[in-house]
């Protein structure tokens, strides 16, 4: 695991929002300093005095409030700035706070509310600039012509694309960014239920046979002593197992994304789990129809863990003292069969466990299917297909076993 240093505070407004009275300042700044500049070369305008001076600072000003009241800042930047414009001051970046409050505005949502009052603008510019010239400072203004009118109109529906291509841009940037972390968890919480799938199976399947042969060494220890440390030998070992596998598993916690230690148990242990049933009191035998062939980790592991399920169910929950195990290769898939002949026993615990819902998870994740169910002639059956070949998905790989959502009502045989 790893620690994460949190941000310091002096650069919180680095990583996160920048505080809005950087930019604020920054335009005060260029307003009064570019129109300054920009008076001297335009003779013929209105010379900069404290009412000019007070609306070049008022634009920047109002933008303090543009995140809390977009809408009526942009109304407010756009009623200065035509109050300049038409006192006859020069011209300058004055239109700068016009642009950035309407760029927040309709960043904020609020395209159609920027519309009108665009239109509004247009709408006085052309009043000034055709009739009211006369009565407006300076003296002597000639009236604006169309193609003067035409490109001020052209600058206002760039500024209003930009800001609307801006908005498309940033929502699909969020919209990402969300699908991304909803992709996060998903895969963590499928991470999750792979691993409690597979605690589940090593401790069920592990400690059924440790209960067992607790109970046969408890039942003989006074009087066949031998047979007894048999039981005691069995357990140990069933014990190391079950500790090593579990290790295996939790390993994932500790160091996410390293290749584990040792392989994902697969068919080719198949005889060990013979031997820990014989152990148990439960003669198996396993049956091979077809060539073998090799089968992907995920369908290997879901094989054997599903055998490993119903033998654990068949030493919980039967009184059967034998078992079958037929594997089938046919074309496409491989068929997994475990039956025994019964009966369920009557009055012993259930453990309220997930194996019937689990067996299912691990086959519906590869694209197989499963059943299980008592027999016509009596005892139960677990018969599986997996397919060969592994489908993809966009959450997971069935590899890793990740797929699938765990049932809310647990199942065991009857």
């Amino acid at each position: 695991m790893t620690y994460e240093e949190p941000p310091r505070p002096e650069r919180r407004w680095i990583q996160g929002v920048r505080p809005v009275w950087l930019p604020a300042l920054a335009l005060a700044f260029l307003q009064v300093a570019g129109s300054s500049v920009a008076g001297r070369h335009q003779p013929e305008r209105v010379a900069l005095d404290p009412l000019g001076y007070a609306l070049l600072l008022a634009g920047p000003a109002l933008l303090l409030a543009r995140r809390r009241h977009p809408v009526a800042v942009a109304a407010g930047t756009s009623a200065v700035t035509l109050a300049y414009v038409a006192l006859g001051y020069p011209y300058g970046p004055v239109f700068a706070s016009l642009v950035v409050s309407w760029f927040s505005a309709v960043v904020a949502g609020h395209r159609r509310a920027v519309l009108v009052v665009a239109s509004v603008v247009a709408a006085c510019h052309v009043l000034v600039g055709q009739w009211l010239y006369r009565w407006l400072p300076p003296s002597g203004d000639s009236r604006t012509t169309w193609g003067q009118l035409s490109a001020a109109a052209a600058w206002l529906l760039a500024v209003l694309a930009a800001a609307e291509l801006f908005r498309v841009r940033r929502e699909r940037i969020v919209r990402e960014r969300r699908e991304r972390a909803e992709a996060e968890r998903r895969r963590v919480g499928e991470e999750r239920l792979r691993i409690a799938r597979e605690l589940h199976d090593v401790l069920a399947h592990s400690i059924s046979v440790i209960n067992v042969q607790a109970g046969v060494a408890l039942a003989l220890m006074d009087e066949r002593p031998e047979q007894a440390r048999t039981a005691l030998v069995t357990i140990k070992a069933a014990s190391k197992e079950a500790l090593g596998e579990v290790r295996q598993v939790l390993s994932t916690l500790r160091a996410p994304g390293e290749a584990p230690r040792s392989p994902a148990p697969g068919l080719d242990r198949l005889p060990e789990l013979v031997e820990q049933a014989t152990a148990a009191g439960l003669a198996a035998e396993v049956s091979v129809e077809g060539d073998r062939v090799p089968l992907p980790p995920g369908a290997d592991l879901a094989a054997f863990r599903i055998v490993q399920e119903a033998l654990t169910n068949i030493v919980r929950h039967s009184g059967a003292r034998s078992a079958r195990i037929g594997l089938r290769y046919l074309p496409g898939c491989v068929e997994v069969r475990v039956d025994d002949d019964g009966p369920a026993v009557t009055g012993g615990e259930s453990g309220g466990g997930n194996g019937l819902v689990g067996m299912r998870e691990r086959a519906a994740a590869l694209g197989g299917t499963i059943e299980t169910g008592p027999r016509p002639d009596g005892g139960f059956r677990v018969l599986a297909r997996l397919p060969h070949s592994v489908p993809s998905t966009g959450a997971g790989t069935p590899a890793d076993d990740s797929a699938g959502t765990l049932a809310p009502a647990a199942e065991e045989r009857p």
